[in-house]
C-alpha cells in the first residue's frame, strides 16, 4: 500500500478519479460512516481540531455530512446531495483556512484510518488516491 502525499500547489488543482466502487462493494455504508467517525475523532484532537466543530453535537453532524459524502462518492446512496445539495466542496470549505499543512495531517489521519480497514488494498489504494488529490483541491490558504 502507498500512501504517498503528491506535494500540492494552491489553487492547482489536478485531475481527481472517484474511488473504485470496490471500496461501497467493500466496506458497505455502514463501514464507511465508521471509517468516516473514526477520522474526525482524530481530527478533533489533532493539531487542526480548530478547523472542526466545537461541539459534540456539531461534530456529529459534520460526521453525517461527510459521511454521506464519501458514501455517495464511493458508489452508494446520493445522501449528500439529497441532503444538501450539489457537493460543491470547494465552496463549502471556504470559510476555513485550509493550508498545505492542515492538509497533511488531515491525510494523516486518515491514513491511520484507512489501515485498519478489512478491505483489498486495491479498494484502500483507491480511496487513497482519491483522498490525496480531493484534498489538494480543499486548499484554499497559504501557510
Amino acid at each position: 500500500m502507498q500512501y504517498n502525499i503528491t506535494q500540492a500547489q494552491l489553487g492547482v488543482r489536478p485531475n481527481v478519479l472517484i474511488p473504485s466502487s470496490k471500496v461501497y462493494e467493500e466496506l458497505r455504508e455502514t463501514g464507511i460512516r465508521k471509517m468516516v467517525s473514526d477520522h474526525y475523532d482524530l481530527l478533533v484532537q489533532s493539531e487542526i481540531k480548530n478547523l472542526f466543530p466545537p461541539t459534540p453535537e456539531l461534530v456529529e453532524i459534520a460526521k453525517k455530512n461527510a459521511a454521506d459524502f464519501f458514501v455517495q462518492i464511493c458508489g452508494g446512496e446520493p445522501h449528500f446531495s439529497k441532503n444538501r445539495g450539489a457537493p460543491k466542496m470547494g465552496m463549502r470549505h471556504a470559510p476555513f483556512k485550509i493550508t498545505q499543512n492542515a492538509r497533511k495531517i488531515w491525510l494523516q489521519t486518515y491514513k491511520e484510518v484507512l489501515r485498519k480497514q478489512d478491505i483489498s488494498e486495491e479498494a484502500k489504494q483507491s480511496f487513497w488516491n482519491y483522498l490525496d488529490i480531493f484534498s489538494i483541491w480543499m486548499m484554499n490558504s497559504a501557510e
